[in-house]
């Protein structure tokens, strides 16, 4: 079953169309990942699915009900992280969840049992400080604890691991894998390598429009070339190799890059007629960032 589902949408503010005929599915309990460079319109589709802003055209469903803009009884399935999301700073994250609860109806006993749930998925169980001491990766991590509360089908993350070090990222993205066992998750970013780690599948959104989409594999299978890296065993061969094939590249000292498989068999013979010494001659496989790079013509 398809949780979200976004057919033909556009948006336009005056003369800026900035959604044009988007459409695309995410399948239940996967981690879609949602994939665009900033001003790509992400923030505006999440905004549309939320309910907050109306479809110029189109049609959006969250788990089979339509969202309609100003009546937003889809977003009872939905729990939101936004990319800066904000607290009681001087609450403890015991009693935010607490107050989350309080404020959406959840029994007492409930929410005191699914916040220590919660809070031991994202790995602030024993934290007693208040969250005005909290670091950026903490405050996120706590953001998730906080959409989940009431066990939404849909989790949308805007942004959640853009200004995150490293050791923040991976804490991160290891909790969205793991939610996705009970929900949904729409992952916006524009930090390829997380998509690789996580994505189950993805959509490029290349200005306003859906450029590519599928799972990790068939995006990968769409890639126009399959490049193919040469490492000589001197830096001079390397030289002398991209003088009689100009549409290598250099990559290093003594290795070379191949773009155009097609002209494999003339690399090959010119080797050979030169009597060049070659140690390696491997394809590449294709790259996340190099395919955005291919579909946004850069």
């Amino acid at each position: 079953m398809d949780m979200l589902t976004l057919s033909h949408v556009k948006k336009r503010f005056g003369e800026k169309e900035v959604l044009q005929d988007v459409s695309f599915s995410v399948p239940e309990n996967t981690v879609f990942g949602f994939v665009g460079q900033n001003g790509a319109g992400k923030t505006t589709a999440m905004k549309l699915i939320l309910g907050l802003l109306s479809c110029d055209e189109g049609r959006i469903t969250v788990n089979g009900s339509a969202v309609r803009y100003g009546n937003t009884h889809t977003n009872r399935f939905i729990g939101y992280l936004p990319d800066v999301p904000e607290f009681y700073s001087y609450m403890t994250p015991a009693e935010y969840l607490a107050f989350c609860g309080e404020i959406t109806g959840i029994p007492k006993p409930e929410t005191k049992k699914r916040a220590a749930e919660l809070l031991a998925l994202v790995g602030l169980e024993q934290e007693r400080r208040r969250i005005k001491g909290f670091s950026r990766g903490m405050k996120q991590r706590l953001g998730v604890a906080q959409a989940l509360m009431n066990r939404p089908r849909l989790l949308i993350c805007d942004e959640p691991t853009s200004a995150l070090d490293p050791a923040g990222r991976k804490e991160l993205l290891d909790i969205l894998v793991a939610v996705k066992k009970e929900t949904t998750v729409l992952f916006s970013t524009h930090i390829l390598s997380d998509v690789e780690h996580i994505c189950d599948e993805l959509a490029f959104l290349h200005e306003g429009r859906i450029a590519l989409k599928g799972t990790l594999e068939e995006v990968r299978k769409i890639r126009r070339t399959a490049a193919v890296e040469l490492e000589m065993e001197h830096a001079r061969d390397a030289g002398l190799l991209l003088r009689e094939c100009p549409f290598l590249q250099r990559l290093g000292h003594n290795v070379l890059l191949l773009r155009e498989p097609e002209h494999l068999p003339e690399v090959l013979g010119r080797i050979a007629e030169k009597r060049l010494s070659v140690l390696r001659v491997e394809r590449m496989e294709p790259a996340l960032e190099d395919l955005f790079m291919e579909v946004v013509g850069k």
